[in-house]
């Protein structure tokens, strides 16, 4: 499996989180080869994203239409960034039946 980190500087990282959930998360959920898909809220204006896929291909189109998404719909909240790290997943443990928290 593969995943990207990307993170943001954002002037309102409420309103951009509720943007992501209404209308990114559909984009990205429908990308081949798609696992899973996090924000994390680090405070003081940044912002996170996880995700993760089963294969490169999938992580590079998650990237494009990430890219796309922030440039047509957010870039009027996004101050800096993003700042990309992408890679292999090297270890993982997953806990099953953890229910998902939204």
């Amino acid at each position: 499996m593969y995943a990207a980190i990307r993170t943001y500087g954002v002037a309102d990282a409420e309103e951009l989180s509720e943007l992501v959930r209404e209308e990114f998360l559909p984009i990205v959920e429908t990308v081949p080869g798609f696992v899973a898909y996090y924000v994390l809220d680090a405070g003081e204006g940044v912002l996170s994203s996880i995700t993760i896929c089963e294969d490169e291909a999938g992580l590079d189109e998650s990237t494009s239409r990430a890219g796309a998404w922030v440039e047509e719909r957010a870039l009027d909240l996004v101050e800096s960034g993003p700042t990309i790290v992408t890679g292999t997943i090297a270890a993982e443990r997953t806990r099953e039946g953890l229910p998902a928290q939204t």
